[in-house]
């Protein structure tokens, strides 16, 4: 790898950091949605619901959406992704799993800038990848836009435990 391809961008927001702070949000917005839950089954207060419900969905994407770039950027196999992915399903479990993998080296290293001796990068798809790195904004913005989108689509689909009936 070139010197060149293991630079940050200028944010300062590495991968790790990002990794981390999207971990957190997740945990913390299971707590709130827990405690929505509590307030309104075991107390009739609803009104927590649809504010903690919503918070948590649109950080549950996000946190997804991050495991797509954070992973592509670590060259992560699609397994470790995945799973990484499903953490985000079970309360609390992001902050475990982000620390297994900091622990086995997974977080290291910057954003890839530019190309490596890695015949991988030569792929349209990193170079697409490293063009969105070296855009920041553009590419927060359009993954901010695709988390929007898919937002609304699963809330106008209502909630998870109807889309079957």
């Amino acid at each position: 790898m070139t010197a060149a391809a293991t630079t940050t961008t200028s944010t300062g927001l590495s991968p790790k950091r990002l990794y981390r702070i999207l971990a957190i949000a997740e945990a913390i917005t299971w707590t709130l949605l827990i405690a929505a839950m509590i307030a309104k089954y075991g107390f009739e207060i609803e009104w927590p619901m649809p504010i903690a419900g919503s918070l948590h969905g649109f950080v549950f994407l996000s946190y997804g959406a991050m495991q797509l770039v954070v992973g592509h950027n670590q060259r992560w196999r699609a397994g470790t992704v995945l799973l990484g992915i499903v953490t985000a399903v079970i309360p609390y479990a992001t902050i475990p799993w982000e620390r297994r993998i900091e622990r086995r080296g997974l977080l290291e290293g910057a954003w890839r800038t530019e190309p490596s001796d890695d015949p991988r990068d030569r792929r349209w798809i990193d170079r697409l990848f490293r063009w969105g790195i070296n855009h920041a904004l553009l590419l927060t913005i359009a993954v901010l836009a695709v988390v929007a989108i898919v937002f609304v689509v699963l809330l106008n689909a209502g909630p998870p435990t109807a889309w079957f009936d």
